[in-house]
């Protein structure tokens, strides 16, 4: 099963995906969904959207929590110039960062080095704390494609990274959930980032450290993980901070961003318009 979160006039509605439909369900978004029990709690009203001309925000657009893991996938660790970690890398986003699968990622005048990081995210659908590994497993409510847009100069200013991380309006999330089954558990899947048509990260899910069950199982061991809750799972090699020279996200890039069976994202890059 897939859902989505669609902008209408009347506000946000969740939708569950059906070929080329999107089918509207009587719930605001898909964190509500989850929180009602999943999608088979929920009645469709009736209205349906053509997934080419629909509107998709951000697939859960007010996550209590945005929890997300730096330096997982091997080579990109390398890349970065660093050791392998003995525990997971955490860092946090706020809800305003997150922008739908083909909203413009807003470049602020303030940082001149904004990096693509392609990432398979996951969406908690049931509260757990102190997940065992079978807990955490069936606490996964499915897969989504993120892109971690980070802003390398803020990042690094210290050894805290947020200040790099949780800019307004610059990480895509979507286009929709994946349940489970239908990707595997997300265990082996092709994970690509394109920007102007240039292939700049090409990796497999199979190469990260800590898988998404892991992801859940540590997270939920320091904060009570709950339905909507987004967790971000690390980037593969390929990012601009590690070329020789450095390359950096332009106003009037494209960035298309996917996952092997769950979807794309496709963002251009524009000047901040609040600034």
């Amino acid at each position: 099963m897939r859902l989505a979160t669609v902008r209408t006039p009347d506000g946000t509605r969740a939708a569950r995906v059906e070929g080329a439909r999107l089918v509207e369900l009587a719930a605001p978004d898909v964190r509500a969904v989850l929180e009602a029990g999943g999608a088979d709690a929920v009645a469709a009203t009736g209205i349906v959207h053509d997934v080419a001309d629909a509107v998709l925000a951000p697939v859960v657009p007010q996550p209590e929590k945005v929890l997300c893991l730096g330096l997982n996938y091997r080579e990109h660790i390398l890349e970065m110039g660093r050791e392998l970690p003995d525990h997971p890398t955490i860092f946090t986003k706020t809800a305003r960062a997150l922008i739908g699968a083909r909203d413009d990622i807003w470049m602020p005048p303030e940082s001149a080095e904004v990096d693509w990081e392609a990432e398979l995210g996951l969406v908690i659908g049931r509260t757990v704390r102190r997940a065992t590994a079978a807990e955490a497993r069936v606490a996964i409510a499915g897969f989504t494609v993120v892109n971690d847009v980070s802003m390398r100069d803020w990042q690094m200013r210290t050894t805290q990274w947020i200040a790099g991380k949780t800019w307004e309006h610059a990480t895509p999330v979507g286009p929709w959930l994946v349940t489970p089954e239908e990707v595997d558990h997300a265990r082996d899947l092709r994970i690509t980032c394109d920007v102007d048509g240039r292939r700049v990260q090409d990796a497999r899910t199979a190469d990260m450290l800590v898988d998404p069950v892991e992801v859940v199982r540590y997270c939920s061991t320091f904060v009570t993980l709950v339905p909507g809750d987004v967790l971000l799972t690390g980037s593969p090699a390929g990012a601009g901070f590690g070329r020789t020279p450095p390359e950096y996200l332009a106003v009037g890039a494209t960035v298309r961003t996917a996952i092997e069976g769950i979807g794309e994202l496709v963002n251009r890059c524009v000047a901040d318009p609040t600034a």
